[in-house]
């Protein structure tokens, strides 16, 4: 079945960090827009493919051109971070690094009127209430749905946040519980340069969640980001050395360090043929 397809006009942009933009979309396809209670809903936007490469900023000016077209897409990925329907709009919030990539410098580019296409929303997570506790780890990637799972917790829960980001400009306000004990932890490096000795295995958040304190009862846990950082170096201790159920462990990659979308989506497929072979 076809993805549901909507399109949304840029209200405007906020500065979070050096490195993350907000952007808020609205028009009169917020009333297309399927909301629900989860706190990981992700849009996938449409780009056109042509133009994916092109040479900017030129090549951003015929993005914006064509962003209504019925050209071959590509799609990127990103986390809804709020809802609001008294203003009628969704915030969405972007990781840029200059002119890398498509999405990020066409978020800090964006002006008020634009329209852009995406499909969605998905989504699969959400904190439950009836668990003794709750363990969340992100890197900036993951943040937006982290940022939106503490806000959703009320007060009086038991948390534990990790989030890894490049350095103290990079740290973002948060709504969460008053029990919440949310660590950042510095990499000193942002995310597009991040090298072995920051990546994989050797990542502060890996460290910092295998070390952390493991809480009695039962946990809920949420940990997103880099892939080779959650799937290959935190999902094997959270599943196999703590024994949390599947139904209680939203553990998933956003992006992989030195891929593409469509590169990263290419290994998760290999990934999951390897796994599906050794059982």
């Amino acid at each position: 079945m076809a993805r549901r397809q909507n399109t949304m006009t840029v209200q405007r942009t906020e500065q979070l960090a050096p490195h993350l933009v907000r952007v808020y979309l609205g028009g009169p396809g917020f009333d297309d827009f399927q909301a629900n209670d989860d706190t990981d809903m992700y849009i996938k936007f449409m780009f056109p493919e042509e133009e994916a490469t092109a040479a900017k900023p030129r090549g951003l000016q015929r993005i914006r051109a064509k962003l209504r077209g019925d050209e071959p897409t590509i799609l990127r990925t990103y986390t809804v971070r709020r809802v609001d329907n008294a203003a009628r709009e969704i915030a969405v919030d972007f990781v840029v690094h200059g002119d890398e990539g498509i999405a990020g410098p066409w978020a800090a580019a964006a002006l008020p009127g634009e329209e852009i296409r995406f499909q969605g929303p998905g989504s699969g997570y959400r904190p439950k209430t009836d668990v003794d506790w709750h363990l969340l780890a992100s890197d900036e990637a993951g943040l937006p749905a982290l940022a939106a799972a503490l806000e959703a917790m009320p007060d009086g829960t038991v948390v534990k946040a990790f989030i890894e980001v490049g350095g103290p400009d990079d740290e973002v306000d948060l709504i969460a519980p008053d029990t919440a004990e949310i660590v950042w932890l510095h990499r000193g490096v942002s995310s597009d340069a991040i090298t072995d000795d920051l990546g994989g295995a050797n990542a502060p958040i890996v460290a910092a969640v295998r070390t952390a304190e493991w809480l009695p009862g039962s946990v809920q846990v949420f940990i997103h980001g880099e892939a080779e950082v959650v799937m290959q170096n935190l999902r094997g201790y959270i599943r196999k050395e703590r024994g949390v159920p599947a139904a209680n462990a939203s553990i998933s990659g956003y992006w992989r360090r030195g891929h593409t979308e469509e590169g990263f989506r290419q290994w998760k497929a290999s990934q999951r043929a390897r796994e599906g072979a050794t059982t």
